[in-house]
Order: structure tokens, then sequence, then C-alpha cells
């Protein structure tokens, strides 16, 4: 009985039950167990740890703390870039010679207002000027460009005198030339050769002489004297004419020989004012011809690109043009450009080119009615009758 209760006692509480075997069958290990197999443990499956993203590490500055351009640090120039590049360089150039020209050409006031002017017309009038002054010239100049005693022009004269009319409509330009003995009536001087205006009173009453016997208004003045001319015809390399026959001034000995050739400065200038050779039999009527002819090429050379985009022939043309051109005071650049952009249709017969129709070959007097017919075509705008064109 004892041995009994010593067993129940050992057993505890809860002996004979289910519940009770069932805890001790799950307590007791088998014998051996430990020793051949690892206590089964349940493990749930678990994520990966995330990690936080991370940023790209960021390329080595270079000295000055600039980054690397991509590609070995060259940065690549495409075709598109280097045109941008090139047309800013070239606008920039544009720009510099525009503002350097219009600051630096010299000014005169030749068109001041006076009682009797003539009123505004249609278009727009230019006065232009062939100086024959000698002024700036050095002896050697004076004797390569065979412009004669400087004390012979001590007077200052012109040469040359024109009115380039450009018109408001479809017309076509009209350059007309006055012969420089066309006796007119001088504002305070009486009758007298209308060159003789410059000599009295310079380019105003050059101007004014020219409204008055006209009746056009002049709205711009330009002038260029003998020097500036022929530096100009240099500057760009020559300007080519066609010679229709050799030419021998017998007054200054200038020989220009015949056939399409390249003028420089003093054989341009020669051409411009012979009028003592027997390709000019008809002296002033012919020379002014062929002032408009050279007018003609010399506008068409300007306004090529070959000229204005070649360095070697736009930086001298920056250095003589200044000293070479006289406008009025109201004029600007824009208006120069105008001029010479209509001007170099007269090779190509878009610019009308004619002379004041005269009653003689001597050309000191006007035509009354065909010069009126003239004049008055220019006012209006209107084409001038081919009858009173004189070339």
């Amino acid at each position: 009985m004892r041995l009994m209760a010593d067993r129940r006692g050992s057993q505890g509480p809860g002996w004979g039950s289910g519940r009770g075997r069932h805890q001790d069958a799950q307590m007791m290990p088998l014998p051996g167990a430990q020793r051949n197999q690892a206590p089964r443990t349940r493990t749930m499956p678990t994520r990966p740890p995330q990690q936080p993203p991370q940023r790209p590490p960021r390329p080595p500055t270079q000295r000055g703390g600039q980054r690397p351009m991509p590609g070995g640090g060259r940065k690549r120039w495409g075709f598109r870039r280097v045109a941008s590049l090139i047309a800013i360089v070239l606008v920039a150039l544009l720009v510099a010679m525009w503002l350097y020209l219009e600051f630096s050409i010299n000014r005169v006031d030749a068109l001041p207002d006076y009682e009797g002017k003539p009123a505004a017309a249609e278009g727009t009038n230019w006065l232009i000027v062939g100086s024959d002054s000698r002024a700036g010239l050095t002896p050697e100049q004076v004797k390569r460009l065979r412009s004669g005693d400087e004390s012979a022009a001590s007077g200052q004269r012109t040469d040359t005198i024109m009115v380039a009319h450009l018109p408001d409509n479809g017309t076509k330009p009209t350059l007309v030339s006055f012969p420089r003995d066309s006796q007119v009536d001088i504002p305070g001087h009486g009758v007298n050769k209308i060159n003789a205006a410059f000599s009295f009173g310079g380019p105003e009453l050059m101007a004014r002489t020219v409204e008055q016997a006209t009746g056009l208004r002049i709205d711009h003045y330009a002038e260029i004297g003998f020097g500036g001319f022929a530096r100009i015809v240099d500057a760009v390399g020559g300007v080519e004419m066609n010679i229709p026959e050799k030419m021998v001034d017998t007054k200054t000995g200038v020989t220009i020989p015949k056939g399409k050739q390249e003028l420089d400065g003093a054989q341009a200038l020669g051409f411009v004012r012979m009028r003592h050779s027997s390709a000019t039999p008809r002296s002033d009527l012919d020379r002014v011809i062929n002032q408009r002819k050279f007018i003609g090429a010399l506008a068409g050379e300007l306004s090529s690109p070959a000229t204005f985009l070649n360095p070697f022939d736009v930086v001298p043309l920056l250095g003589a043009a200044p000293d070479a051109l006289t406008i009025d005071e109201g004029d600007h650049l824009h208006n120069v450009v105008g001029l010479g952009w209509a001007m170099r249709g007269i090779s190509s017969g878009g610019t009308v080119t004619t002379t004041v129709p005269v009653t003689s070959g001597s050309a000191t007097n006007w035509d009354p009615a065909k010069s009126e017919q003239l004049f008055n075509a220019l006012r209006n705008d209107k084409p001038i009758p081919k009858d009173v064109i004189v070339n």
C-alpha cells in the first residue's frame, strides 16, 4: 500500500486524465532523442531587409568646382552649334561696322530751310556731288592721280553734279546728270555755270541752286572728293569696266586701254573726269555718261557679298569711307545704303539714267520744254517720257 501511495504521489495531480497524460507525453522525450535529432522548431518565412534607395555616386569635380562633361570631359561641337556661332560672330561684326561708319562719316549742314524752298513731293531726291578739292592730298598723291595743279582748284569746284530720285511706288529709280557748264541762276550771284555754286557757297548754295533751277526738293546730300574716291576704289580691289575704245586724255595724259579690265583708283578717277579725248567727242555730255556707268559698277561692287564678307576688302573700305564721304547732318548710314542699293541697277537697266536735255553740244543751256517734262515726272513719281531721256 505504501508503494502504491508513493506511486500516486509521484504522478501528482491530474493522474488518469487525458490532458495530463498528453502533457506528460509531450514533456518526456524519448530515450536517445537528444542524441539523434535536434529539437524541431517552427520557423516563419522572413523577407529580406529593405534598404533605403541610394543615389548614384556623384562624379568627381574638376578644379574650380565644375563637373566634367560626358564623353571624357570634351564638349562636342555639332554643325548647328558651329553654324550658330559663326552667324553670331558675323552679325556682331556687321553691327560693329555699321556703328563705326555711322559715327565716323563726315557731316555738313547742306540742306537748311529757307524762304521759297520747294515743297516736298513724291519720292526722295539725293544731290550727289563729286568735289574736285585736292584737300588732304600730298604732292605725290596729286601727281599719281594726275588731278592737275592744286592752285587751279583753290576755288573748290565740282565736275560731277547728279540728282538721284528714289520713287515711292514701282517706278524705276532715276539718276540725272547736270552738265557742269549749264547756265543757271545762282542765288545771290546771278547767272553762272552751275558748278560755280559750289565754289561760291559750298554744299548749301549748291543744293539751293539745284532746287531753284529744277523745282525739286533735295532730301539728302552726298559729296565725295578726288582722294576719297580713289581710295574707295582701291579699297574694294578695283572696279571692273568694259572700255569700248582706248582713251587718252590729251590734257592730263591719263591713258586707259580698250577692253574689260579692273580700274584702280587713279584710273577710275581719270575715267570719270576725262573729256579731252577722241573717246569723248561730245566732251561733258560723254563724260557724264561715263560717270553714271562707273557709279553703277561701283555700287554693284560695294553691294556684293564678296566685298563686305571679305576682310581684305572690308578693312581698307572702313578706313577709306569715313574720310571720303560727306553727308548732310540729317542723313544716316541706312540712307546711304538705300541709295547705293538703288544705283546698283544702272548696269542691269533697273535704274533710268539721263542727262538734263540741252539745246546744243556745248551743254550750256537746258531745253525748257523737255527739262520741265523731266522734272515734273520726277516730282510726281511718274515714268520719264522716252523722248526726254538723253544718253
